[in-house]
Formats: C-alpha cells, sequence, structure tokens
C-alpha cells in the first residue's frame, strides 16, 4: 500500500462529479501517475458507489487496452486512485487534432477498443458509458478504456438493469426505448457511434435530448417495426405513433471512406436489433482487420500534453 505523500502533485488534468484527477509523480520511482481523488466529506453513506465498482472491477480486470489501476489510497478525508498516466482522452484528440486520424489509426484504434470490450464481455463485464472522453490515448498509439464507474458485471440469464447508462450521443436505441433487459450490445453500439466520429470528425447522432437521439437514428437508420427488429412495439417508450422514417444514405464521408471493408464492418456493428448487432469477438475477425498495421507513433497537440 502506498502513501499519499509519495505522490507530488504537478497539475489538474480532469473535473467533474466524481472528483478530481491530477497529474503526478511517484517520488521513490519517478513514474508519472494519474491520482484520482474522491472527496469523503460530503459522502453521506461513504465511498461512492461507483467508485468502490470501479475499484472492485480494475483490480482483477488486467489487458493491455485496459487503463491500470496501481494502488488506492484513503487520507485526508479523501479516497484516492492511482491510475497509469496517459497523455489524453480521445474527445481532446478529436477537438484539437484531426489531421492525425489517418486510416490507419482508425483501424488500429478501433481493433483496440474492440479487443479491450471483447475481454470485458469475456468476463462478465458491461462497461456501459463507452465515448471519447472515457477513452485515453498515448503518443505510442496506444487507446485504452478507461472509466468503470458505471461497468457491471452481468450474469446469464441477464436481469434488469436500469436504463440511465451511457451519455446520450452513444447510447443504444434499446436503451433510448426503456428496455430493462439488454446486454454486450449496448457497448458494441457505442464503439460505432466512436468509429463513425473518427471519420466524420463530429459526433453521429447528435441528439439534445432522448427523445430527439431516437429521432436523429431513425431519421438515418429508418424507423423500427416488429418485421426488422421484433418485439421493438413491446418496449416501454416505443410510440407507435413515431414518424415511419425510411433508411437514408449513411453521411458522404462514411460511404466514400477509402476501405470498403469499414463500411461493411460499420453497417453490422450500427444495428438496430440488438440481437443481430456482431459481437465485438467476431468484429475482430472481420476482414476489415485483415492487414491492420500498429501505429508506433501519434503526432499529439503538445500543449495537451
Amino acid at each position: 500500500m502506498c502513501s499519499i505523500n509519495q505522490f507530488r502533485r504537478i497539475g489538474k488534468i480532469g473535473e467533474g462529479t466524481y472528483g478530481v484527477v491530477f497529474k503526478a509523480v511517484d517520488v521513490e520511482s519517478g513514474k508519472m501517475v494519474a491520482l484520482k481523488r474522491i472527496r469523503l466529506e460530503n459522502e453521506s453513506e461513504g465511498v461512492p458507489s461507483t467508485a468502490i465498482r470501479e475499484i472492485s472491477l480494475l483490480k482483477d480486470l488486467k489487458h493491455p487496452s485496459i487503463i491500470q489501476l496501481y494502488d488506492v489510497i484513503i487520507a485526508d478525508a479523501s479516497l484516492y486512485m492511482v491510475f497509469e498516466l496517459l497523455s489524453m482522452d480521445l474527445k481532446k484528440l478529436l477537438d484539437k487534432a484531426k489531421e492525425v486520424f489517418t486510416p490507419k489509426l482508425v483501424k488500429s484504434y478501433m481493433f483496440q477498443m474492440l479487443d479491450a470490450i471483447s475481454f470485458c464481455h469475456l468476463n462478465r463485464i458491461l462497461h456501459r458509458d463507452l465515448k471519447p472522453q472515457n477513452l485515453l490515448v498515448d503518443e505510442y498509439g496506444h487507446i485504452k478504456l478507461a472509466d468503470f464507474g458505471l461497468a457491471r458485471t452481468f450474469n446469464i440469464p441477464m436481469r434488469a438493469y436500469t436504463h440511465e447508462v451511457v451519455t446520450l450521443w452513444y447510447r443504444a436505441p434499446e436503451i433510448l426505448l426503456g428496455t430493462k433487459l439488454y446486454a454486450t450490445s449496448v457497448d458494441l453500439w457505442s464503439l460505432g457511434c466512436i468509429f463513425a466520429e473518427m471519420i466524420l470528425q463530429k459526433p453521429l447522432f447528435a441528439g439534445d435530448s432522448e427523445i430527439d437521439q431516437l429521432y436523429k437514428i431513425f431519421q438515418m437508420m429508418g424507423t423500427p417495426n416488429e418485421m426488422i427488429w421484433p418485439g421493438v412495439s413491446q418496449l416501454p417508450d416505443f410510440g407507435l405513433k413515431f414518424p415511419n422514417w425510411k433508411p437514408q444514405p449513411l453521411p458522404t464521408l462514411i460511404l466514400s471512406y477509402q476501405d470498403k471493408d469499414f463500411l461493411d464492418l460499420f453497417k453490422q456493428i450500427m444495428v438496430l436489433d440488438p440481437y443481430k448487432r456482431i459481437s465485438a469477438k467476431n468484429a475482430m475477425q472481420h476482414i476489415y482487420f485483415r492487414n491492420i498495421e500498429p501505429v508506433s507513433h501519434v503526432s499529439l497537440p503538445l500543449d495537451l500534453i
């Protein structure tokens, strides 16, 4: 067990409802780390459930494309989680360095993300909050899943789960329609949205409410019915008065993307019916990845590192 005194903070690199993340150095080893601090004095029930969940999952989840949790420290009425440090998140890279997203890098990132989420699913873990802000990157071409605060284990048969998960723009249609029984395919939908965003340089479906998000999906993919998605009309928030949109052509940048195998994989991921959506394991076997090459260097914006 480390002592909090062995870490010297260098600067703040993130902040949210969960707490604050600092860039820090282990003064004994010289190793750079990310230090996530969660204040406990304002928590009436002690350590937040999201932190407990993240700690319990990450201590056993060892994979090269999943953020590594080194240690957990309680000091100064705070809980500190000591993580490996990566340069920035995918959202910052999309905002500040669009030119780095070559077809080679997109393919490499997508394979690493599928590999990580396939490993999670193999270990019966749903991430449930995949979005660019929760994917960390470095200058060596690595991308890693982070923030498992909304993740949870699952068993077969699946039991009912809350539908208040996944940031709106990356939320699967079955969750938007109120299902309480969802599975690994919700993570695949989120990855498909991120896949498209790396190519389009903007979110694929940027709704401003749950119904607006649904309508943006249906306007492009078509309004589902019992023929294409058996059981959809029985979901709690499905409305028989939904506009009956027909499927539209995908955005031009996606249709004209130079790697045509990408389009086939993308269509297999972005299927409205969750039971027909390709699994992460099968997606990794897709022909799109047959000539994948590792990316050893990514030119990150120096002002953000």
